[in-house]
């Protein structure tokens, strides 16, 4: 069984981006669960937490070190990412040295009605995780142009080669946490 995390970077009740993240449980094949990771109730980030994290930026960062690896799911507002998605990875980052994405499989995917979809932000999240020290899934990258009803409110994928790519990446997603895994030793 493999347990993938996700973090959808739009607080949006109607956003598209989290119907991707529900079209990823839906099209998740067996053995693997997906699990939202939310981050609408987390605190703007400030260095004077550092010596006390609250109880909600504790269990955040708990939930990342769960997972097997980790999805995130981001719209692209000016170019770039939501500060809420940027608030919610610099809590993970933090304290120093307790990074919760370090040597974390993780991908990165999202949707928007342009052509290039998330394209540019996507870039600056990547950079984002590198510098935590994630383990970022290169191939294949998730550029998915949302079309009026592409994926329904539940998530329900309506086109089968983009229900097809999804499942392709996360199996890449699922084979590069495999191999990155630490070596099981057996008893002695």
């Amino acid at each position: 069984m493999t347990e993938i995390g996700y973090i959808v970077g739009s607080i949006s009740s109607t956003s598209i981006n989290r119907r991707l993240a529900k079209a990823l449980e839906k099209v998740a094949p067996e053995g693997v669960t997906l699990k939202e990771i939310p981050i609408k109730d987390l605190p703007f980030y400030s260095p004077d937490y550092d010596g006390d994290f609250p109880q909600v930026a504790r269990d955040f960062k708990q939930a990342i070190e769960d997972t097997d690896a980790m999805f995130i799911v981001t719209p692209e507002y000016s170019r770039s990412i939501p500060g809420v998605l940027k608030n919610a990875l610099d809590w993970s980052a933090r304290p120093y040295g307790e990074a919760s994405f370090n040597d974390k499989p993780t991908a990165v995917i999202g949707t928007s009605q342009g052509g290039i979809a998330t394209a540019a932000g996507q870039q600056h999240l990547r950079s984002v995780l590198l510098h935590y020290n994630a383990l970022v899934l290169g191939q294949p990258e998730g550029y998915i142009q949302s079309t009026p009803g592409l994926f329904e409110e539940d998530g329900t994928v309506t086109d089968e080669g983009t229900a097809a790519f999804l499942r392709s990446i996360i199996e890449a997603l699922v084979t590069l946490a495999k191999r990155t895994a630490p070596a099981e030793v057996p008893a002695a």
